[in-house]
């Protein structure tokens, strides 16, 4: 179907990610994503294209501000769980990372997302806080919830992380 006379349009700018990868290097999973808070590091380009920002961060726990927008609906006029989906699994990586040494990185395992409500513009900014609920050497587990400016909840996911550590220097 072609553009309508009321289509919208989206640009999107990003800094170099590889920047980013490498301005981390050298900083605790604490240290880099509050650095990210205080503005001295730039979000990843995911955060620019769904405009999340990281507004809290402290051991074991995160907290993404969202505000919900058209050009994330799915054909049901409502925000495509995916979106959702990212929010909360990026609050509850992100809770998971502060506890993470220098030169240890983490990837999502697993990941269960309970959708309670429908979300759209009219549902306001939203916040997704993670918490970490288990922080192994191996394996972290960790929780989170997408509630509005009232506390009311929209979702609720829970999630398995791996730790990726360097390999061992030999020598």
């Amino acid at each position: 179907m072609p553009p309508t006379d009321d289509a919208r349009t989206l640009t999107v700018r990003w800094p170099d990610p590889g920047a980013l990868a490498t301005a981390v290097r050298g900083r605790s999973g604490l240290e880099a994503l509050r650095a990210m808070v205080r503005g001295e590091l730039p979000p990843p380009p995911i955060a620019e294209l769904l405009r999340m920002r990281l507004v809290e961060v402290e051991p074991s726990r995160a907290v993404f501000e969202f505000p919900p927008s058209e050009y994330e609906y799915s054909p049901l006029g409502t925000v495509h769980g995916g979106i959702l989906t990212v929010l909360l699994d990026s609050a509850m990586g992100c809770a998971f990372h502060t506890t993470l040494p220098e030169g240890v990185s983490y990837t999502t395992l697993e990941l269960k997302v309970n959708f309670v409500r429908p979300v759209t513009v009219g549902s306001g900014p939203l916040r997704a806080e993670g918490r970490v609920v288990h922080a192994g050497r191996t394996v972290g587990t960790a929780e989170a919830r997408l509630v509005d400016a009232n506390g009311q909840l929209y979702a609720h996911a829970t999630c398995t992380m791996i730790t990726r550590r360097p390999p061992a220097a030999e020598g």
